[in-house]
């Protein structure tokens, strides 16, 4: 299919970046506008869908498997086998895409990078474009870094050891202000798709691998569906066989869960695998049952562990659904941070990793992710103890799971309740987490583990949560709106104190902490925090 010309209503507002017109062509930019053109409208649909589905959960407070899917449940269906490069997912680092952590992240061993555009980017332009160039770069190998600091210089290694890259654009929700046609903000996810699809489709095929992409944030098969429908689109397009995208979708809503084998149904050529997500999850949950009442109530986010019984459902479907299919389960993210200073700290931690890891593998999944080059060797140490040689283990088909739709949200099974001290950990991680996002940072280390815009959802959604539900900590305190902004302002002045006024003064505090009480404390709960934080996202 031959290229239209570039839309005269194309507007690209922002200020120019080095090397853009690389990634911002006349022929990359018209693909993008038929993404819009074409596919816009029905993501539209969908978001009023989403609504519409909320609405009816904050009714019944409950879900269940779709009655009117239940053939394709009851079917006999396969995904399309898995390409070479994407048979072998045992560990996967995710990371966003500047340059350090680019070539850190495909030199550290894991067999697969999750390149991210989404939760640990913060969605600047400068991001947003740079982060394209990068790995156009690391494909052509013309990439190298030198820390201004440090001094250090990163080069690639030789191909055969460089991991296989997984792009995760951002979700349905998120519009990119900074590209219109038509008058309108073009969808992130159309925007980081697009661009990265049209420079590197062929030039991934001649690398031995392929376009593959991680779908975050999905809540139904209709969105899969749409997906899979840019899919088919886009490799026309460009003129590449249908089939070689790979799409893995992260099942990290709680509507998603009940609908695993429709998502993979609906993406059956272009499917790659599932993963179980954490803190995104838990927001779901929170977000879609904040009405329904204590059985709903969430206690502080790591008091719910993996092997909470909800959570423990969620994750054995995944397996089984997956294996049944023919598809790759992925697990969970290892999110330690390695100290410098302290290898006491660093024992402890990854001994809870090796032991996080070794329930994966012992469980059917067959990879899993890590957030530090310093932890791929622990979950490589879990996985290749499952495995051995063998690159998966689809074949464990897992058929003594057996999962009821109640199953999935008996938050109420988890023996642990919310505290003072979770509430004052949800204020220190959402601020310190928040402020870095504004300054463009979307993966920031706090508290030795490093947190992505999932951590801000989890922390303000619990904050929101308890103050709705009344909920009487041990101390005896009642979760109020009085009681957050003083445990807020606490924080604030701990984290000047910290840091000194000079650097309190250059950073966005003040307005981290201002956002963070809005989004918590508000009566009309936001879906996205990430939306009123980009109205005050400079850049």
């Amino acid at each position: 299919m031959s290229a239209p010309a570039p839309s005269p209503l194309a507007i690209v507002d922002a200020e120019p970046l080095p090397r853009q017109e690389e990634v911002l062509t006349d022929a990359a930019l018209a693909f993008v506008a038929e993404l819009h053109r074409l596919f816009t409208p029905r993501r539209d649909e969908l978001l009023a869908r989403r609504a519409e589905r909320r609405a009816e959960i904050a009714r019944t407070s409950t879900l269940d498997f779709l009655p009117e899917t239940a053939q394709i449940r009851e079917g006999d269906w396969k995904v399309a086998p898995a390409p070479a490069a994407l048979n072998d997912r045992r560990v996967e680092i995710t990371g966003p895409t500047d340059r350090k952590m680019t070539i850190n992240a495909l030199n550290s061993g894991a067999k697969v990078w999750l390149a991210d555009f989404e939760d640990a980017s913060a969605p600047t332009w400068e991001n947003v474009v740079l982060g394209q160039r990068n790995l156009i770069d690391a494909y052509e190998r013309r990439i190298d870094f030198t820390d201004p600091k440090s001094g250090k210089t990163y080069a690639l290694k030789p191909a055969e050891e460089l991991a296989t890259v997984v792009m995760r654009p951002r979700g349905w929700h998120l519009d990119e202000r900074h590209l219109q046609f038509d008058g309108r903000p073009v969808p992130g996810a159309l925007v980081d798709f697009g661009l990265y699809f049209f420079h590197n489709a062929k030039r991934l095929i001649e690398l031995g691998k392929g376009p593959y992409f991680y779908l975050p944030k999905t809540e139904s098969h209709l969105e899969a569906r749409l997906w899979n429908e840019i899919f088919v689109f886009a490799q026309d397009y460009v003129g590449i066989p249908q089939g070689t995208v790979r799409a893995t979708v992260l099942i990290e809503t709680i509507t998603a869960a009940y609908e695993m084998e429709e998502i993979l149904y609906e993406l059956r050529d272009h499917a790659a695998g599932l993963n179980a997500g954490r803190w995104d999850y838990l927001f779901s949950i929170v977000k879609n049952f904040r009405d329904g009442g204590p059985k709903f109530v969430l206690p502080d986010r790591n008091a719910v562990t993996m092997t909470a019984p909800f959570m423990r459902a969620y994750t054995e479907l995944l397996v089984r659904t997956c294996h049944k299919r023919g598809a790759h389960a992925i697990g969970g993210m290892a999110a330690f941070i390695p100290s410098r200073r302290d290898a006491e700290v660093n024992k402890v931690a990854f001994e809870k990793v090796k032991a996080d890891k070794d329930r994966e593998a012992a469980d059917g999944f067959d990879g899993s992710w890590v957030a530090h080059p310093d932890l791929v060797p622990i979950a490589m140490e879990s996985f290749d103890a499952v495995l051995g040689d063998k690159p998966n283990q689809k074949d464990r088909l897992r058929e003594d799971v057996s999962v009821a739709p109640g199953d999935l949200i008996a938050i109420d099974s988890l023996d642990a309740r919310p505290t003072y001290e979770g509430l004052r950990n949800a204020v220190q991680v959402g601020t310190r987490y928040i402020e870095a996002w504004l300054r463009g940072l979307g993966a920031v280390a706090i508290f030795n583990l490093m947190e992505d815009a999932a951590t801000a959802e989890i922390s303000r959604s619990q904050i929101w949560q308890w103050i709705n539900a009344g909920v009487v900590f041990e101390n005896g305190e009642k979760a109020t709106p009085e009681l957050a902004r003083k445990v807020a302002a606490e924080e604030l002045a701990a984290i000047r104190a910290e840091i000194g006024e000079e650097a309190f003064a250059a950073g966005k505090w003040q307005q981290a902490h201002d956002l963070l009480l809005h989004v918590s404390l508000d009566a009309d709960y936001a879906d996205f925090l990430t939306l009123p934080a980009y109205d005050q996202l400079v850049g």
